[in-house]
């Protein structure tokens, strides 16, 4: 997995990442409100065009695990789908 953001989610979104740990992103607003998380999805099956696919999902009301929200071919979507779900 690498260990940077991938290149195409680095241009200006109105949203921030904070890498936690290698493959796995904080997303948050301008403001800091966190709206989930990005993660490279292990061994994920790749396909002509997309070596990796993200998994967005967000952190449950107790606090206590992720709500899965989708997988998806690049870390734009996922992105997308935090911003705008």
């Amino acid at each position: 997995m690498s260990s940077t953001l991938p290149l195409i989610a680095r241009r200006p979104t109105g949203v921030g990442f904070v890498q936690l740990n290698n493959g796995l992103w904080r997303v948050t607003r301008a403001s800091g409100a966190v709206l989930g998380y990005v993660e490279q999805v292990p061994g994920g099956a790749a396909v002509e065009g997309h070596p990796q696919r993200y998994a967005a999902k967000r952190l449950h009301a107790s606090g206590r695990g992720f709500l899965p929200v989708g997988e998806f071919w690049s870390f734009d979507d996922a992105v997308d789908c935090l911003r705008f779900g």
